[in-house]
């Protein structure tokens, strides 16, 4: 394992607490540090890292605020069962059959864990600058915004703010403040504007002060930022989102079959 230097580092500018505790995290999230097993000691600890008992104890104090070990001083600190999950992005297209619910929730029910979500806002709003080049709308043009809070096993997992074009939105279920039965894709389906392909940009972002505060993140680690355009026929943008989810909970899984080499 990789010795980190007590010096301050010119290629590292953080503190070594928190270069420590980015060690372990890594470790703890890898599996490498299985959940119900004990950290190293604190002396193995201070010998790994040349660090003194004060910086190693600052290291651990980080990631129990993360919720990622438990234990008190002078005790084993154990790594708890992490809430890393796998998003999956491909069912997001995927349409309801009347009467069902919307997939993302009868999936999370499959994987054992109870998902629900709650409408934030529905408001007529100037997007953010990729959204409006996404749905090629002018500088000063307004779309339709929808904003949720979605939560698994009560706990905030994901911010969505959604945009529509006008043209397709107003004056639908879309405009209103309510939930959608079955989802936006079986809606815009029914108004004749069917997803074909979804495009995602994922990037890893400092959280705002609102994406932390509604997620309950600690400290200032990043998030996970997706940008996803959904087109319809034609190539047409129907839905442009932002969504942010805690970037230490979550892995992104993308799966598509491979092909000849060229």
């Amino acid at each position: 394992m990789t010795v980190a230097a007590a010096e301050p580092d010119a290629h590292d500018s953080r503190s070594l607490h928190e270069r420590i505790a980015a060690d372990l995290r890594d470790e703890i999230m890898s599996g490498d540090l299985p959940p119900g097993g004990s950290l190293p000691s604190t002396v193995r600890l201070k010998e790994r890292f040349g660090a003194s008992s004060a910086t190693v104890q600052k290291a651990l104090q980080l990631l129990k605020g993360e919720g990622l070990v438990v234990g008190r001083a002078g005790a084993a600190v154990t790594v708890r069962a992490h809430r890393q999950r796998t998003i999956r992005p491909a069912p997001s297209l995927v349409t309801a059959r009347p009467g069902e619910p919307y997939p993302w929730l009868t999936e999370a029910a499959a994987h054992g864990t109870r998902a629900a979500y709650a409408l934030l806002e529905v408001a007529e709003v100037v997007p953010p600058s990729d959204v409006r080049a996404a749905l090629g709308l002018p500088d000063d043009a307004t779309a339709l915004l929808r904003r949720q809070l979605l939560s698994i096993d009560d706990d905030p997992a994901e911010l969505v703010a959604s945009y529509y074009p006008l043209e397709i939105a107003a004056g639908t279920a879309l405009a209103e403040r309510r939930r959608i039965r079955g989802g936006t894709p079986t809606l815009l389906a029914a108004l004749g504007h069917p997803p074909r392909l979804s495009v995602d940009r994922v990037s890893a972002r400092v959280p705002t002060q609102e994406q932390s505060r509604a997620l309950r993140l600690p400290g200032n680690l990043p998030v996970l930022r997706t940008l996803r355009v959904v087109y319809s026929d034609g190539e047409r943008p129907v839905e442009v989102s932002v969504l942010v989810k805690a970037g230490h909970l979550y892995e992104v899984r993308y799966e598509y079959p491979a092909g000849p080499g060229g």
